[in-house]
């Protein structure tokens, strides 16, 4: 399984405060259909954390799929629940880096876990 960062943007930078209340309101409500929606249509996406963000982006969640296919969904699935903007990345875990660091060092070729 790869790991996977969603960054959720509810509203246009500068928008009205009773606006972006209203819709992140809205989010929180819709949050349950979403994940279901989640669910259904991607049964192997195991969830591994959720965080309300202060700053540019409303939220975050971080998350296991088997590829960027299953995530281009969830990223989605995340539009069409109500999200204005969305990025999915890719997490590699910093020992996995390291180990690739060391590979390219030693002239050696990379090797797909």
């Amino acid at each position: 399984m790869k790991t996977f960062v969603l960054m959720t943007r509810m509203s246009h930078a500068g928008a009205d405060i009773i606006e972006v209340a209203s819709k992140l309101k809205g989010r929180v409500r819709r949050e349950g259909e979403w994940l279901e929606a989640v669910r259904q249509r991607c049964p192997e996406v195991r969830w591994l954390a959720h965080y309300a963000l202060l700053g540019q982006w409303d939220f975050m969640d971080i998350y296991e799929a088997p590829d960027e296919e299953t995530a281009a969904v969830v990223s989605l699935l995340s539009r069409a629940h109500g999200a204005h903007h969305v990025e999915s990345w890719t997490a590699i875990p910093n020992q996995r880096l390291a180990d690739i660091a060391d590979m390219l060092q030693a002239g050696g070729s990379l090797e797909i876990e």
